[in-house]
């Protein structure tokens, strides 16, 4: 009975929801953010790579030095690069005017924490160039990795948190 009365539930809520990249005909649309007023908006994006021995043995003062060359800089360009065309790769987002965007790597173990930051003053968010950064730096890690092992491990892309606009989030640890 409780399993019914969620699937209920959730099909109620899915019903009640607006979602913002639908017009009114049912047909995909991007947001008119034309009535909106500008507000400073941020986000921070996190993405997880998990790298087998094989590849961490390459640590040296905080960087994996390999032949195509240092990976954790690489991966800090790729990441604000994409952040920057994020417009251009995800077919309904806005393009935006960035006045900021931050990628930061830190190897704990085996395990490569990438932490994407994007800034703007604009009518739309910047959550997708912050997880566009850190997608595209993890990618950057695994590509720059793979002639050592192919047991590499993207996971846990996901938002941290994110301000400004008509609510703020924080994802609770």
């Amino acid at each position: 009975m409780c399993l019914v009365s969620n699937v209920k539930r959730t099909f109620v809520l899915m019903e009640e929801a607006q979602f913002t990249h639908i017009n009114d005909g049912g047909k995909v649309a991007m947001v008119d953010v034309t009535p909106k007023v500008a507000t400073r908006r941020s986000a921070r994006a996190q993405a997880l790579v998990q790298l087998p021995e094989e590849v961490t043995l390459h640590m040296h003062e905080r960087e994996l030095h390999l032949r195509k060359g240092p990976v954790f800089q690489t991966a800090i360009l790729a990441g604000i690069m994409a952040a920057k065309k994020t417009g251009e790769l995800i077919p309904l987002c806005h393009p935006l005017p960035l006045d900021h965007v931050s990628v930061e790597i830190e190897l704990n173990g085996h395990t490569v924490s990438i932490i994407a930051e994007a800034r703007t003053e604009g009518k739309t968010g910047v959550e997708m160039e912050a997880l566009t950064a850190a997608s595209v730096a993890a990618l950057t890690v695994y590509d720059m990795c793979k002639a050592l092992s192919h047991d590499i491990v993207i996971s846990q892309i996901q938002l941290l948190q994110k301000n400004g606009g008509k609510r703020d989030f924080k994802r609770h640890a």
